[in-house]
């Protein structure tokens, strides 16, 4: 048996000592870990908590689950901390305050990247957010719009240049786009919504910092105002805004 402070919760210590043995190489990256059975006679504990601590272990990357196999020992990197981290914005979303937050999140991050796009954007960079704004244009009007919108965007934070801030862009503003609410006619709201992307695209292009983050944060603001009058009077349409 072993003994665990009576001020730490089990499944915590549990997780611990296993996430120690997996970092120490006692347990080996790849290797099954012990049967639950195992587990639950090493630390005399039930089930259910053996359950949470691997649990826990997966929320932190130190383990691999599914496929009916056992849990497999693995060390976290920036992909899976950034997969649970988006899998819990991802249960947020329904809730006004927190999808707020993350609205919030996503104005710092694109004002930012605008911002460093307009200052530092070399060449090969602005050449290929002016791609993203073609494909925009020339969706205009079909199902294909919102995909292009998203990349435009995307090419945006790209030019930061930083894995962290791209990562957690693409994990959950697909998310956030998914709440918008429809339009009643589409080809005008898309082409507003591209003419505010030539905006953003000329500033970069010309290098004006000022009109960039400021082109950009009424068109985000813009975004978040039409997700409130959805959810203070909801209806269908065609297209979900973004």
């Amino acid at each position: 048996m072993t003994e665990f402070s009576a001020s730490i919760r089990m499944p915590d210590m549990i997780a611990g000592k296993l996430i120690s043995e997996i970092r120490d190489g006692l347990i080996a990256v790849g290797d099954a870990l012990p049967p639950e059975r195992e587990l639950c006679a090493r630390f005399d504990t039930s089930r259910p908590t053996i359950r949470e601590a691997l649990w826990l272990m997966q929320m932190r990357g130190f383990i691999e689950a599914g496929g009916g196999r056992r849990p497999r020992a693995s060390l976290p990197s920036l992909q899976t901390i950034l997969t649970s981290a988006a899998d819990h914005m991802r249960d947020l979303l329904g809730d006004a305050e927190s999808g707020a937050h993350l609205e919030q999140m996503r104005q710092f991050i694109e004002t930012g990247a605008v911002r460093e796009a307009a200052m530092r954007g070399d060449r090969v960079q602005i050449a290929r957010l002016r791609d993203a704004l073609d494909r925009n244009e020339a969706a205009i009007g079909t199902p294909r719009f919102a995909v292009t919108d998203i990349a435009f965007h995307r090419e945006i934070v790209s030019i930061v240049g930083n894995p962290v801030i791209l990562t957690l862009h693409d994990m959950f503003v697909s998310d956030l786009l998914a709440q918008r609410p429809p339009v009643d006619d589409v080809k005008h709201y898309d082409s507003n919504t591209f003419a505010e992307h030539r905006e953003i695209y000329d500033a970069v292009l010309e290098g004006d910092v000022m009109a960039a983050t400021e082109v950009m944060d009424r068109h985000l603001a813009r975004s978040y105002r039409a997700r409130l009058k959805k959810n203070r009077n909801p209806s269908t349409g065609h297209r979900n805004q973004h």
